[in-house]
Parts: C-alpha cells; sequence; structure tokens
C-alpha cells in the first residue's frame, strides 16, 4: 500500500507561554530602561498609541506613562476594544493621528501591538507627511490569521456578529470586500522610505506566529524574548522601542524645537 504524505499544518504556538508576562513585568520594573536609560527625550514630539485585538487603550498604559516620562506626548487611540473593521478602524485612527500632528507640530510615531501594529503600518504607508515611523510589537503583518486556534475562534465570532446586525465590527466582508480594500491595497503597496518602520517578534510567542512578524518591509526585524502579551511590559521592547525612537528622530527635520 502506497503511503501519502499527510499534509503540513502551519505550526501553532504553544498558549502556555503567555504565563510569562507577570515575570516580564516584574523584570522591567527592576530595569534602568524603565528608569530613563537608553531612551532619546521626546522633547513634545508626538506618539500614537494602538492596541492589540480585543484590547483597549488601558493596555499600553505602562508604555504611556514611560513614554510621558521621557517628554514624549503620546496620544491614545480611543480604543475600548479593538474590534472594529479595519478600515473603519483606520479612518478613525488617522482622525487622531492628524489632530496629533497639529498639535506637536510635526511627525508622529505610531507604536501598535498586535493588531495595532498592522493597523499602524497601513498608516504610516497612506499617510507619510504625518507619520515619523512605525513600531509593531507582534503584528502579525504577513498573515493576520497567523494566530492561535482559540484567538481564531474570537475572530470568527466577531466576524460573524460584524456580518449581521452590528455594522462597524470587524466582519467576514473585510477579508476580501470592499469595505476595507483601501486597507488592504496600504498593506500591500509599497512602504514610503520616508517613514522609519520596526517590527518586533518572539519565536516563543503564545498567540501569533512569529514568522508572520518578519515582514521585509521594514528598516528592522528585531526578535526579542518574551510572551505576545507582555510585549508592552517587556524590558528588551523597551530597549528596541528606544532605539526606533531615535532613529525615527534623525530622519526627520521638522520636529519642534524643546521649549
Amino acid at each position: 500500500m502506497v503511503q501519502l504524505p499527510h499534509p503540513s499544518l502551519p505550526p501553532v504556538p504553544p498558549l502556555w507561554r503567555e504565563s510569562r508576562i507577570g515575570l516580564e513585568w516584574a523584570a522591567l520594573r527592576r530595569s534602568d530602561v524603565y528608569r530613563g536609560a537608553g531612551v532619546p527625550a521626546g522633547d513634545g514630539r508626538g506618539v500614537l498609541l494602538i492596541p492589540g485585538f480585543m484590547a483597549g487603550d488601558g493596555s499600553l498604559a505602562t508604555l504611556t506613562q514611560w513614554l510621558r516620562a521621557a517628554g514624549w506626548h503620546t496620544k491614545r487611540a480611543g480604543i475600548r476594544a479593538n474590534l472594529a473593521c479595519s478600515q473603519v478602524a483606520c479612518t478613525r485612527l488617522e482622525e487622531r493621528l492628524e489632530a496629533l500632528a497639529d498639535r506637536t507640530g510635526g511627525r508622529v510615531t505610531l507604536i501598535g501591538q498586535s493588531r495595532g501594529g498592522v493597523l499602524a503600518k497601513a498608516l504610516g504607508a497612506r499617510r507619510p507627511d504625518l507619520v515619523a515611523g512605525v513600531v509593531a510589537l507582534g503584528s502579525p503583518i504577513r498573515a493576520q490569521l497567523a494566530v492561535h486556534p482559540l484567538v481564531l475562534a474570537q475572530v470568527g465570532m466577531v466576524a460573524t456578529i460584524g456580518s449581521g446586525a452590528v455594522p462597524g465590527l470587524l466582519s467576514w466582508r473585510c477579508l476580501r470586500g470592499e469595505c476595507c480594500a483601501p486597507f488592504r491595497a496600504a498593506l500591500a503597496g509599497p512602504f514610503p522610505s520616508e517613514v522609519g518602520y520596526v517590527s518586533l517578534y518572539s519565536r516563543s510567542d503564545g498567540i501569533v506566529d512569529w514568522r508572520s512578524c518578519v515582514d521585509p518591509d521594514a528598516d528592522a526585524c528585531v526578535e526579542v524574548q518574551g510572551s505576545h502579551c507582555g510585549m508592552s511590559l517587556n524590558p528588551e521592547v523597551y530597549r528596541a522601542i528606544g532605539r526606533a525612537l531615535g532613529s525615527f528622530t534623525a530622519r526627520g527635520d521638522d520636529w519642534p524645537q524643546a521649549a
């Protein structure tokens, strides 16, 4: 009998790895980077922070406080739970981006965790006039559905609800429909060279397949050790963000001067 080869299945990230988030938070509190080492002075420059799927602005509160302490002018995405249709979400975020750029007088850095990083890249592609750089934290940019099956089930549940009686939510139409065509075009098109772009990933990510975070469009794909949910509480991530902010600042000459 001829033995037919079994079809290869995509790797499933071990979800138990997400239990490390408490250790990451403790390590961050003990680290020198948490106290400002290696973090460039913000001097009032703008940073827009975008949370991940099903998360809200509060999930990035520690990162927000850290940036503010270094002099960066932060703005929340205005998201309670990141469940909106991608194009709807980008339109809302673009309005906040415009307001922050107008308030600070210069181009803005976008920092997005998970799905937030995907939205950040699309915004950077659409508005290079307003975006100095993008930092994506564990964002499945190359394959947005390359996630743990339990998370994929949550995506399917939201998409089913959004395809029915709740307009504006992520829906099945977003995959190939006209509603998200501009969003998909922004991700698929060439990324503007004048916008910095750094993608962070962890091979021990318990939710996202790390390979989907390694984006050839990025100036740098930086590996860190840690969990997916802990990306916003990880000292290695904070050091990488500090380096990225420094490189984005060095690119531009349109920043306001410190008072």
